[in-house]
């Protein structure tokens, strides 16, 4: 326990980061993932061959090298400064938004076409048939592979370690670092394991509380 109550100022701070990390990339992702989702399904060839090369250069390029783009490949492109922390927020948004998009593809792929037609017959535009129409009702359909890819974003946060930015995952060198932190490696690398397993299953209690919901207004 003194791996833990011992370090509850970096504990406080990792946990903070990864918070942080999680909720900014999450909401970037479902930003840019409703986008691309609406342009991989739209009616102009254009669009949907933008976000089909979109989806497929991101999400078969590896996290990893994403950050190393942004935390040191964007600071040699002599644009604004931006600090570590907002830049690992996007590499994590636009690395899930490809996987958000492909599941609210899917999604939609199950909405009757007779809905998004009988939507265009009474005047709709495309916008507006997607946002009131299709939309709401994919949402629906995708809670569970959506809450998947949350998860996993939720575990890809660790990657921020190896790029300065001090998460979860970057306690264990910190604790090895300093002679003067209770608390070995190993006890430091279980303890992050028990905080994200403990993060993942109010994830997983917030998908059945979804899902119970919508089922009900369904």
């Amino acid at each position: 326990m003194d791996a833990f109550f011992g370090n509850l100022d970096l504990w406080g701070q990792a946990i903070l980061t990864t918070i942080v990390l999680f909720i900014g990339g999450g909401v970037l992702a479902l930003a840019v993932g409703i986008i691309i989702a609406a342009m991989r399904v739209s009616p102009v060839p254009i669009a949907r061959a933008v976000g089909g090369i979109y989806v497929n250069l991101i999400r078969n390029t590896p996290l990893t090298l994403l950050f190393f783009f942004f935390v040191f490949g964007y600071p040699k492109l002599d644009l604004p400064e931006i600090p570590f922390l907002p830049l690992g927020i996007i590499a994590l948004g636009v690395y899930t938004a490809t996987y958000v998009a492909e599941v609210l593809r899917a999604g939609v792929n199950t909405v009757p076409v007779g809905q998004a037609e009988a939507a265009r017959a009474i005047g709709l535009t495309f916008y507006q048939v997607m946002t009131l129409v299709i939309l709401p009702q994919a949402f629906r359909s995708v809670v569970p592979p959506m809450m998947s890819v949350f998860i996993a974003l939720l575990k890809n946060t660790t990657v921020a370690a190896g790029f300065s930015i001090a998460e979860l995952a970057a306690l264990r060198a910190t604790v090895a670092d300093s002679a003067n932190r209770p608390g070995t490696v190993l006890e430091i690398v279980l303890w992050v394991a028990v905080m994200f397993i403990v993060l993942v299953m109010l994830m997983s209690l917030a998908q059945r509380q979804f899902e119970k919901k919508w089922r009900i207004v369904r």
